[in-house]
Formats: structure tokens, C-alpha cells, sequence
């Protein structure tokens, strides 16, 4: 039972790095150069979730901008809005998924301790 407590709060933990890290793209997608990150998640021993978040080196388009020199070729952000609008979802609905497992735990574990009692 504290498995499965521990399990949905590393889980917990994992969908808020998802959550942050698609909003930090977000503000960031109109900086020049700026490069997204995502989030990977693996399993952990003996149960649970772990997320890491690695850094996506793909190219921004390039356009051109006029300065005082001349034509400069300026990388824009390679962040995708739309791609960041779902892993915002998509972390809300795994933050909701393991809240409801932690409270399910929480009566289980209520009901355990009033059958002891």
C-alpha cells in the first residue's frame, strides 16, 4: 500500500517537471536561438517514475534581419506552441491521474485502519 503511495507521488513530481518545463518553452518561444527542452520520463526501482529533461538541439527557421551592416541571418526559437499546448494538457491530466491514485490510497488506507481499530 505505501508502494502505490509512493508510486503516485514520484508521479506527481514527474508530471509537475512536465508542466514547468512546457511553460518555460512557452515564454520562451520568441527569443532567438532558444533552443526547447522536453521531458522524459523512466522507471525507477522498485516502482515509481523519474523525470529528466533534456535539451532538443534541432534548428529554428532563419530569417533574415536588415541591421546598419547589412542582411543578418537571425535562428528564431525551434519551439512548436502547439506541441507545448498539448504537454501542458497532457501534464495536467497525469498531475489529476495520480492525485486521484494518492486519494484512493488515502481511503484504502483509512478504511484498513478503521477494520484494525
Amino acid at each position: 500500500m505505501i508502494g502505490a503511495i509512493y508510486t503516485s507521488l514520484s508521479g506527481l513530481a514527474a508530471a509537475q517537471t512536465k508542466i514547468v518545463t512546457a511553460a518555460h518553452n512557452t515564454a520562451n518561444a520568441n527569443t532567438d536561438g532558444f533552443k526547447k527542452q522536453r521531458v522524459v520520463f523512466q522507471e525507477t526501482q522498485p516502482q515509481g517514475v523519474e523525470a529528466t529533461v533534456e535539451r532538443v538541439n534541432t534548428p529554428g527557421p532563419v530569417f533574415f534581419k536588415e541591421t546598419e551592416a547589412g542582411s543578418l541571418a537571425v535562428e528564431l526559437s525551434n519551439v512548436d506552441l502547439g506541441e507545448e499546448a498539448i504537454n501542458l494538457m497532457l501534464g495536467k491530466r497525469l498531475y489529476e491521474a495520480n492525485l486521484n491514485v494518492l486519494k484512493t490510497q488515502n481511503r484504502l488506507l483509512g478504511s484498513l485502519l478503521d477494520i484494525v481499530e
